[in-house]
């Protein structure tokens, strides 16, 4: 109920507004900047998650234990 009470006290106001030009308002720039500071500290998050991720792959064993028995076979 005072959702819609507050929405008729509002409808007044709508007219006043020059229908050719509609802009975001302050509303749209505080939305903006928050999604923009928000995708800015993900971003620094993922590149200090990235610099910790080892991308040096280790043998596999198979072929470890055939280079180990190679080399001792050669001595």
């Amino acid at each position: 109920m005072y959702a819609t009470q507050a929405l008729t006290d509002l409808v007044p106001l709508a007219d006043s507004f020059d229908k050719n030009k509609v802009t975001p308002g302050v509303l749209g720039f505080i939305v903006f900047a928050a999604l923009a500071v928000g995708v800015w500290a993900l971003m620094k998050s993922m590149n200090r998650h990235m610099g910790r991720v080892d991308f040096e792959e280790a043998p596999e064993p198979a072929t470890a234990e055939a280079a180990a028995a190679g080399s001792a076979k050669g001595k």
